[in-house]
């Protein structure tokens, strides 16, 4: 199963400490090696960034910062897993490393399993037609 880690922090966003960037990166170049993770990457400050919206049937952009905000996005990591118990022990250790690292820190990594065809609750996407079904 593919999961997604979301990482977010209601604390004014400040980059890793330099002990915290060494520990995460021995973990991702283990996991990339075992064909576990994906991608991973840390996400640039609001300001860069946009919403783009649908609300009573209109579009709209808004550029960052966003004001309502009251927790950031500051990262994400794909990985290919066996199941959700070992998703949970992934994110266990990754926050782990927060503690051990970056101490008063506090955040929260959600952990989501992609929408796979054939699996219950995903949505299967019929390549022909281009309709899609919820399973």
């Amino acid at each position: 199963m593919r999961f997604m880690y979301i990482v977010t922090s209601s604390q004014p966003m400040k980059g890793p400490t330099p002990a915290l960037m060494e520990a995460m990166q021995r973990i991702s170049e283990r996991e990339i090696k075992a064909g576990r993770m994906i991608d991973n990457g840390g996400l640039m400050p609001l300001a860069t960034g946009a919403r783009v919206r649908i609300i009573d049937g209109e579009l709209s952009v808004v550029d960052g910062p966003f004001i309502e905000a009251k927790e950031v996005v500051g990262g994400y990591a794909i990985f290919e897993l066996r199941d959700k118990a070992e998703a949970l022990a992934m994110a266990k250790e990754f926050m782990q490393l927060h503690l051990d690292h970056m101490p008063g820190w506090d955040g929260t990594c959600e952990l989501r399993a992609f929408a796979t065809p054939g699996v219950d609750g995903a949505c299967d996407v019929n390549a022909k037609s281009g309709a899609v079904a919820h399973a």
